[in-house]
């Protein structure tokens, strides 16, 4: 018979993952609390968490999202971070904080409902974050706009150069000089 604390705990961790964009299960074996801590205070302005829960009381959250193909990785000690927005973003900080603590150990991850491998979610990682490919996407769309305008005013600015250079043989004043 389940206690009422494991009943509430598999019911918050399908809450959280039903949320979730990117889930990535991470092996803290060895990690020190207060490193532990350091991560939660990194993914905190991200929209992202970690949390610890009993394999078994993960494995049921993860079944009642349709995440069954995470249920294999939930072995030992796994830290569950979730993330609600930008997915690149809690993966950049999290491949960061692994790299650099080489105590932390990424193990799978779930994107949208797609199974990611220990180095995909490393792969993606080393994405650009949404607002950089955004301003990409916006730069390469308005990048042969600013041709078109270029190549619209060149001849009226040609005009100018010839009927200036015209002013100025006729004996004229050229603009700049009378000024």
């Amino acid at each position: 018979m389940p206690t009422k604390k494991k009943v509430d705990t598999v019911a918050e961790l399908t809450e959280v993952l039903s949320r979730s964009r990117l889930t990535i299960l991470a092996d803290y074996r060895g990690l020190s609390v207060s490193d532990m801590q350091n991560l939660r205070t990194q993914l905190r302005p991200l929209n992202a968490e970690v949390r610890v829960a009993k394999n078994t009381l993960a494995r049921r959250a993860a079944q009642q999202n349709e995440m069954d193909a995470l249920a294999p990785e939930l072995v030992g000690p796994m830290a569950i971070v979730t993330a609600f927005d930008d997915p690149v973003q809690p993966a950049k900080v999290v491949s960061d904080f692994a790299r650099t603590s080489r105590i932390l150990q990424i193990k799978a991850g779930m994107l949208e409902g797609q199974l990611l491998r220990a180095d995909q979610v490393e792969a993606l990682a080393s994405l650009p974050s949404r607002d950089v490919l955004i301003a990409r996407v916006v730069g390469g769309l308005a990048s042969p706009l600013y041709g078109i305008v270029g190549v619209l005013a060149a001849p009226i600015r040609s005009l100018l150069y010839v009927l200036q250079a015209r002013s100025t043989q006729l004996g004229g004043e050229d603009e700049s000089t009378a000024a």
